[in-house]
């Protein structure tokens, strides 16, 4: 199993390729903007794309998926409580200064306790919303794709329509911290992170952060 992580366009949102080694097949989580990096990995390793996974519906990380399903026929998979969200990929991009293509529609919604095979590498969904109604994480061996849902040091913003601070704290409480402190946690933004340092040093998860302050 090998992860390829890219820091794609204006907003420094992450993408990720997950390779399964041995067959070569790989997902792709969260195509952004300027994900052409991610492409030409693709073709440089020879990865068969077999998932585009969105684990929420914000602009900048389903921005490149219409790029990706028409260069490699992948089937596009998210939450359904995120399709609206998809669906008005345009507009969102506009109220931000951005022109988007359209997406194309989901292949296949994923819900809590799905499995998404990649090769020979499993990934268990996680239902997680709080950022938005749809979010979701991707766990597997040792490895969580957690999109906007946890940071290192902080969480995903609440504010955005569909968000909730309370949801989302319970979200990671009750899904995220119960995965091993080892457990390399892969985010929408910023650095990689593990499960027990977030766990131990997040203040919006030992309290040093309180609701209020969201």
């Amino acid at each position: 199993m090998k992860v390829y992580a890219f820091t794609l366009g204006p907003l420094q949102s992450n993408a990720y390729l997950l390779a399964d080694e041995a067959t070569r097949e790989a997902a792709l989580f969260d195509p952004g903007m300027e994900s052409e990096p991610v492409a030409e990995v693709l073709v440089r390793e020879r990865l068969t794309l077999t998932a585009i996974i969105n684990t929420h519906g914000h602009f900048d990380h389903v921005f490149g998926n219409a790029y990706f399903k028409t260069k490699t026929g992948a089937p596009l998979l998210m939450h359904r409580a995120d399709l609206d969200l998809v669906k008005r990929l345009e507009e969102q991009s506009l109220y931000f200064g951005f022109r988007a293509t359209p997406s194309p529609p989901p292949d296949r919604f994923l819900e809590e306790g799905d499995l998404v095979q990649v090769g020979g590498i499993r990934l268990r969904v996680l239902h997680t919303p709080g950022h938005s109604p749809g979010g979701i994480c991707l766990v597997t061996e040792g490895t969580a794709f957690v999109g906007d849902t946890l940071f290192a040091g902080s969480i995903g913003r609440t504010d955005l329509p569909g968000g909730s601070a309370e949801t989302l704290l319970t979200s990671i409480r009750d899904k995220l911290l119960t995965l091993p402190d080892d457990t390399v946690v892969y985010p929408g933004h910023g650095p990689a992170t593990t499960i027990g340092h977030e766990r131990r040093h997040n203040p919006f998860l030992t309290g040093r952060v309180s609701l209020f302050d969201l």
